[in-house]
């Protein structure tokens, strides 16, 4: 079978063997998967897409963040303090409500007019060197900030579009693997058609075999052209192997792609086809900018990344912020003296040595590299929808080219291997023209799967690659691709041999 098909489309079936790692879904017992419901199973498991879940909670975090930092923060706090420090235990008897006259040193000083004394130069004691005082405080505090330069509306803006960019990252991710499901799957019929190949050219060379050896029975034909068929023969069962290996490995492919088990069995539903995008195609690369996800997603990171330039100037502006507190003060554990306070602050760095205006030009920076990314991004886009039409449309013309090839090629085979049974023609004539039959079959497939692999790589660049752009292929029609095996009568097959 190698000769059937190229090195090119022989990674084609396997490209998704070594995208994801394997998942956790077993299916109970062999069960019909159809196209959609294999990209169910895909979307559910995919670490890419759980990697890219996450990030949208992350954002949606960051919104409720920046949202909340704009509410007063309420803060209650309660602590214990014992002291002897001369100043904190008055500032404490103030706080408690319990200071007296003796504190300040009353008594020293009624003394000393007593017994006549300058009483101005004595120390009072008490005040001086006071005993331990005892302090239960019961603090509630709340701040609101009044006017930050920007800065929380900068953040909340940052979040907002950090957020949008996750939902198109998400919508990216999803049709990537949609995209590589569809390239598993379709592999797996693309595998069977090559298969199906193999087998018509084992009942060709079957079919030789028994013509040559009656024809050397009757004296017609020489050994070597029996050997020659025999040889032949064997060599087509090699290549029955092949094809054998190839469907195996391709689904392989397919259990990876979706995350399931290798040792689970699988039976595919119908083979799928993909539809051209509707619209204009001159009209497709402006589409593409407004809606592919990825597009979008920088997008969004570009507006991130002009909010974080505000977050990074408001630290040019004064901050201005609001502060209510309630206070107790207990010598015992309790509530006994109450205080409140109430004030406003403004806070403005003149001078910092340049770090915010270094804070600033780093973020106009990382909005320039942003910017650069989204520019290449959409050129890169443009070429890649133009690429994928004109691939599309080649592959289409491919299709008529090579059923009317293998068309020829049938008849061809058929008026050999008559000419050579009626003992004017050669052998070597005959494998020559089922040779060519074989290469039209091959290339018949190779053409309608690249149909639709390039639609689907259109409508990915487009953003458009979604369940119901695919439709399966009517049971009547079979496989797009196992149909190119069954194109031939069989007579004219068995009649000939593969070479």
């Amino acid at each position: 079978m190698t000769q059937f098909l190229t090195r090119r489309g022989r990674a084609r079936l396997l490209a998704g063997a070594c995208i994801y790692g394997l998942g956790g879904l077993v299916l109970l017992h062999a069960e019909t998967l159809d196209f959609r419901q294999a990209v169910g199973v895909a979307l559910r498991q995919n670490p890419d897409l759980i990697a890219v879940q996450a990030q949208m909670r992350q954002a949606q975090a960051g919104i409720a963040q920046a949202e909340g930092a704009h509410l007063p923060k309420v803060t209650v706090s309660a602590g214990v303090t014992r002291t002897n420090d001369a100043l904190n235990a008055f500032g404490l008897k103030l706080s408690q409500r319990r200071a007296t006259f003796n504190d300040f040193g009353a008594g020293d000083f009624l003394n000393a007019l007593n017994t006549g004394g300058n009483p101005l130069p004595i120390a009072p004691d008490n005040l001086n060197n006071p005993a331990a005082v005892d302090n239960f405080n019961t603090r509630i505090e709340a701040q609101l900030p009044l006017y930050t330069g920007g800065k929380l509306q900068g953040y909340l803006q940052q979040a907002r579009s950090m957020l949008l960019a996750a939902q198109s990252g998400d919508q990216a991710a999803k049709q990537q693997i949609m995209y590589h499901a569809l390239e598993a799957y379709d592999g797996v019929y693309t595998a069977r058609a090559f298969k199906g190949v193999a087998g018509k050219a084992l009942e060709a060379a079957q079919s030789q075999v028994k013509t040559v050896d009656s024809l050397f029975k009757q004296g017609v034909v020489i050994k070597s052209d029996l050997l020659s068929a025999q040889v032949r023969l064997e060599d087509v069962k090699l290549q029955q192997d092949q094809a054998a290996n190839m469907e195996a490995r391709a689904m392989d492919a397919l259990h990876v792609v979706l995350g399931v088990p290798l040792a689970q069995p699988i039976v595919l539903g119908p083979a799928v086809e993909v539809a051209m995008p509707p619209g204009n195609p001159d009209a497709w690369v402006g589409q593409a900018m407004e809606r592919n996800p990825q597009i979008q997603a920088l997008q969004h990171q570009l507006a991130a990344a002009g909010a974080r330039i505000d977050v990074a100037r408001a630290d040019r502006y004064p901050q201005v912020g609001a502060m209510a507190r309630f206070d107790t003060n207990d010598p015992n554990l309790g509530f006994s003296a109450h205080s409140y306070t109430i004030g406003a602050q403004l806070n403005w760095t003149v001078f910092d040595g340049g770090v915010t205006r270094d804070a600033v030009d780093q973020a106009v920076a990382q909005r320039m590299e942003l910017q650069a990314k989204l520019q290449s991004a959409q050129n890169q886009l443009g070429m890649q929808v133009q690429d994928a039409y004109r691939k599309a449309v080649d592959a289409a013309n491919q299709v008529r080219t090579r059923e009317l090839a293998v068309r020829q090629a049938e008849e061809a085979a058929r008026i050999v291997t008559r000419r050579y049974a009626d003992g004017v023609g050669t052998l070597v004539e005959v494998q020559g023209a089922q040779a060519q039959l074989d290469k039209a079959r091959a290339d018949l497939i190779l053409a309608r799967q690249q149909v639709t692999m390039e639609r689907a790589a259109l409508r990915l660049a487009l953003g458009e690659l979604t369940l119901d752009a695919t439709q399966p292929v009517p049971a009547a029609g079979a496989s797009p691709v196992v149909a190119a095996t069954a194109s031939a009568p069989a007579a004219t097959v068995a009649a000939t041999a593969a070479p």
